[in-house]
């Protein structure tokens, strides 16, 4: 059994020893990965659902529920007998009945037949993915050192994507090239934003269109590997910048370096948020913090939790997150891991240009635009 999977089923135990349950199904994709650090069980990546169950019981006995056309190949390539007892049925069982995977897993449970799950199941069964979410925040050591591979990965990645890259093509085929990219390091973009020229001042979200890049243009990743997710953002500009396209660029470092500054642990997202007004407000463009958010905990989702002025989340020991504060026309992105007194950025892309703020003494780095 690996230490990761032993952390995290103890982290499942005491949520279920809490809130008297006898045990918790993992059906979900992201879940799954999270459990098994770093594994998967999807198979139709447009559901939320993957193609197999895990269950944890309040003893921390665990269990891998799967039908026979399944179960071969998640024992001989994701998850190992050892970690997960096997709990295999027929296909047609589990078409036979909604319920039937879940009469299954109560049927393994110890005293009390009290069963949750992560994703809404059955009217009778809890969705727990509230309390499992808080289990996922603090990343384990080899999911830090999985992280920041991916981190540098994606970044270089993005890096080859500007190489490739020419005036004149369009979103679409600029997002097909980072797509292609980033596959090379085996990661998936689960979302892939391009925006060229005027996109990028009318849309915060511009999904790849048909638009021929011609002067400015905005790549915007997440990227995905062994269930883990970075964010990043870089822009740039054919010819001469801009002195206001370099102006609120300079703005939004300056925010995200103040943000960067006030992710600590125990840190309240209120607070970070407040924060982050202030700094927008600061740099005279109090109103573009109402026009789009400002990012958040990353991890095993884009983003675990948001920041708001209502947010009461708080910044755990060893958590990701992707701030990506933005001004119309420019934005500055990039994923970060909070580790003791210090934020350390894993996305940085190399020889791209930096911005460096310094905040009560300390420098952080926002990137800048590149001027090809």
């Amino acid at each position: 059994m690996s230490d990761e999977i032993e952390i995290k089923t103890e982290r499942l135990q005491k949520t279920l020893l809490y809130e008297k349950l006898a045990g918790v199904l993992i059906n979900s994709q992201h879940n799954f990965a999270w459990l098994t650090g770093g594994r998967g069980n999807g198979i139709d990546l447009s559901k939320e659902n993957g193609a197999c169950f895990l269950l944890v019981r309040d003893d921390g006995k665990r269990f891998i529920l799967a039908n026979n056309i399944e179960m071969p190949r998640f024992l001989t390539e994701e998850i190992s007998a050892a970690d997960f007892e096997p709990v295999e049925y027929a296909w047609q069982d589990e078409k036979s009945s909604g319920d039937f995977v879940i009469e299954k897993a109560k049927s393994l449970l110890n005293g009390n037949k009290n069963l949750a799950s992560d994703l809404v199941l059955h009217n009778e069964i809890r969705p727990l993915e509230n309390l499992i979410s808080r289990c996922r925040y603090s990343l384990t050591e080899t999911e830090i050192e999985r992280y920041r591979k991916l981190g540098e990965d994606a970044g270089r990645a993005i890096g080859s994507v500007i190489q490739i890259i020419k005036p004149g093509e369009t979103e679409i085929e600029i997002a097909r090239k980072a797509r292609n990219e980033l596959a090379k390091f085996n990661i998936n973009s689960v979302v892939t934003l391009i925006g060229a020229d005027a996109r990028i001042e009318r849309f915060r979200h511009p999904v790849p269109t048909e638009n021929r890049w011609k002067k400015v243009l905005l790549i915007v990743v997440c990227a995905k590997r062994e269930g883990l997710i970075a964010s990043l953002s870089r822009i740039v500009c054919v010819g001469a910048i801009p002195d206001e396209l370099r102006c609120k660029t300079e703005a939004a470092a300056f925010i995200f370096a103040k943000m960067l500054d006030a992710t600590k642990a125990a840190t309240v997202g209120a607070e970070i948020y407040k924060i982050t007004a202030n700094a927008y407000a600061e740099k005279g463009c109090a109103d573009e913090v109402n026009l789009h958010h400002q990012g958040g905990a990353s991890g095993y989702k884009t983003r675990e939790w948001v920041i708001h002025p209502a947010s009461g989340e708080t910044v755990f020991p060893n958590q990701a997150f992707a701030w990506n504060p933005s001004i119309t026309g420019t934005k500055a992105e990039e994923t970060a891991l909070v580790l003791g007194n210090e934020i350390e950025i894993i996305t940085a892309t190399p020889g791209f240009p930096q911005i460096s703020v310094e905040i009560k003494g300390k420098k952080y780095h926002a990137p800048g635009i590149l001027n090809l």
